[in-house]
């Protein structure tokens, strides 16, 4: 009797070491911890706009090559209010890393700043995993428009004040490049707000309004059969689609905004392990040919960032667009 219960003394100090070994392994990195197992259940992707736009494409073309390296990404839409729904919806998930968002320009480095009370901060309220992509904007007129660069386009807005039209989402970089211009040029030109680019593009076809600032995805098609006229590129350096159209700073106008840009952050807190895993992985799937075709097709320019690389860039941006939107006045929105 006193041997069998030695025996079981003897047996559970054994089980306590074996347990504390087995802690030191798995914190040593030879056991499954961390990043080594995630994931182990889908991932959600939330996507700030609806579906079928730009961004959700983006958005899916970075899931699709997700889900073949990591397991199941499913897109969640919530369009609204600039993206602030979706992005205080996502701030506030727990920091698991198996809630995602598709951060962009709009969301995170325009909306804070023009919505009263947004419900969260673009820089402390998100874990930043990965630059996607830039993307310029082209102005583009209705091809019945008696213009065909900057210069004729001021002065037509110039002699007939208030009778021209822009159309973009509210809070966009499309709306908040069509104010700078105003300002810029001195024109007075309307502001018309749409639910989607894609509104504003077929109003611009159908001359409902006159000119519009989007992405090349959105009116390339338009521009190829003659029905828009791309007359400036926003960014910086002409684009490879509209070699033939200059800049806006090539033709005098400078201090325009800058680019827009997608990307990919968690709520904040989120386990710097899995936050360097989905940035490694991210960054390998905008080198693969497929995803990389397919962001240029949506007129981005793929970046491969360090999630602090990501990090400065979105403290950055909302600076710079924080300068934009001082100087185009635009109000405060509720």
């Amino acid at each position: 009797m006193t041997w069998h219960a030695g025996r079981r003394v003897g047996m559970s100090r054994l089980c306590i070491l074996a347990g504390l070994a087995a802690a030191v392994i798995c914190g040593l990195g030879f056991g499954p911890a961390g990043a080594q197992s995630y994931p182990d259940r889908p991932i959600k992707l939330v996507v700030p706009f609806g579906a079928g736009g730009p961004p959700d494409v983006a958005a899916r073309v970075i899931a699709d090559y997700l889900s073949a390296q990591l397991g199941t990404i499913f897109i969640d839409n919530r369009p609204g209010a600039g993206g602030t729904i979706a992005a205080k919806a996502v701030a506030a998930m727990p920091p698991d890393g198996y809630t995602l968002m598709l951060a962009t320009s709009g969301t995170l480095s325009i909306s804070p700043q023009l919505y009263r009370d947004p419900g969260f901060d673009p820089v402390r309220s998100f874990a930043p995993i990965a630059l996607i992509s830039t993307a310029p904007l082209v102005l583009a007129v209705n091809a019945q428009m008696p213009v065909n660069n900057i210069a004729e386009l001021i002065a037509y807005a110039k002699s007939n004040p208030g009778k021209l039209n822009f159309g973009a989402s509210i809070g966009t970089p499309p709306h908040i490049s069509g104010e700078m211009f105003k300002v810029l040029t001195g024109t007075d030109i309307v502001f018309v707000p749409y639910k989607t680019a894609a509104a504003a593009a077929s109003d611009a076809l159908a001359g409902q309004i006159q000119l519009t600032f989007q992405g090349t995805t959105g009116i390339m098609p338009f521009i190829q059969t003659g029905k828009l006229r791309p007359i400036g590129v926003v960014s910086p350096e002409r684009i490879p689609e509209l070699s033939d159209v200059p800049t806006m700073a090539e033709q005098g106008i400078k201090g325009m905004p800058p680019d827009a840009w997608q990307g990919i952050v968690a709520p904040a807190g989120t386990p710097a392990d899995i936050v360097a895993k989905l940035n490694r992985v991210i960054n390998e799937g905008l080198t693969n040919p497929q995803v990389k075709a397919g962001i240029i097709k949506l007129g981005g320019s793929p970046k491969l960032t360090s999630p602090a690389e990501f990090a400065s860039f979105i403290a950055t941006m909302k600076e710079e667009w924080a300068k934009v939107l001082k100087a185009t006045g635009v109000t405060t929105i509720n």
